[in-house]
């Protein structure tokens, strides 16, 4: 008898979470096929902190250690995830790049800048950019990679911060 309703929970458990998925995909392809999207206003930039931020696994090549605060993540209603990517390099200097990553175009825009001295400068002009593109960074790839994005799906906010954390093989 307890097997039968242990497989009977497993069951219902595994419906509900391919249900969920289903209408998660469901509502991205609805944002892809969407010609009239428009972004929503993006939040000022939110405080961040290097304590309790979580490293990204980035690329040998990059000398600069990228950690993204899992307090400043947000997924709007527009789908695009915005967040706050602090960069530390060999001598301890911190910087920070307050974004917005829109999974089903795979593109990163840059809303504001934080020099060493946590001050927000704002960009003048955002624009979308190829996350796959010659940026500067490959972090906002490397995130989209690692935890925000999902085959052009953007992962709901839960999801991010678990992959954001899940350990990642080197």
């Amino acid at each position: 008898l307890l097997n039968t309703m242990t497989k009977l929970t497993l069951q219902r458990v595994s419906l509900a979470l391919l249900l969920g998925l289903t209408l998660h995909s469901a509502q991205a392809q609805a944002d892809l096929d969407r010609l009239d999207w428009t972004e929503e206003d993006a939040p000022p930039p939110p405080a961040f902190s290097w304590d309790g931020s979580v490293e990204l696994q980035m690329p040998p090549y990059v000398t600069v250690q990228v950690a993204i605060d899992p307090r400043t993540i947000s997924v709007g209603k527009d789908s695009v995830i915005r967040y706050v990517a602090i960069m530390r390099n060999r001598s301890g200097t911190v910087n920070a790049s307050y974004e917005g990553l829109r999974c089903t175009t795979d593109e990163v825009k840059t809303y504001a800048r934080a020099s060493a001295s946590g001050t927000w400068s704002l960009v003048t002009t955002p624009e979308w950019k190829d996350v796959n593109g010659t940026l500067p960074s490959k972090h906002a790839f490397v995130f989209a990679r690692q935890a925000a994005c999902s085959v052009r799906v953007a992962n709901r906010l839960e999801e991010i911060i678990q992959w954001l954390k899940k350990p990642k093989p080197l």
